[in-house]
């Protein structure tokens, strides 16, 4: 994971909720932890990663996602077992 990913990775993470992390930085990170990510319909994305689906919705005048996006990408991650603790123990066996 590169630094910049493990950056948003953490600020996903942060409380309080954080609305400056960008759409192309959350998108390497999906794929650096190997989810897969294709076009739904319109500005959606369809997300999955470790059997567990999002749909995520592409910001339309920023790329910058809002608090509640950021809340729901942070309950997917967790819900799949990304975290910044539970990735740092994975990659540390």
């Amino acid at each position: 994971m590169s630094h910049k990913q493990r950056a948003v990775l953490e600020s996903i993470f942060h409380e309080p909720i954080k609305s400056n992390i960008q759409w192309r930085d959350v998108e390497s990170l999906l794929h650096h932890v190997g989810a897969s990510i294709e076009s739904a319909h319109g500005a959606r994305f369809r997300v999955v990663l470790k059997g567990h689906e999002l749909i995520l919705h592409h910001p339309h005048h920023s790329n910058e996602f809002t608090r509640p996006a950021v809340k729901q990408l942070r309950e997917f991650l967790a819900s799949a077992g990304v975290t910044p603790s539970l990735y740092d123990a994975q990659q540390q066996q």
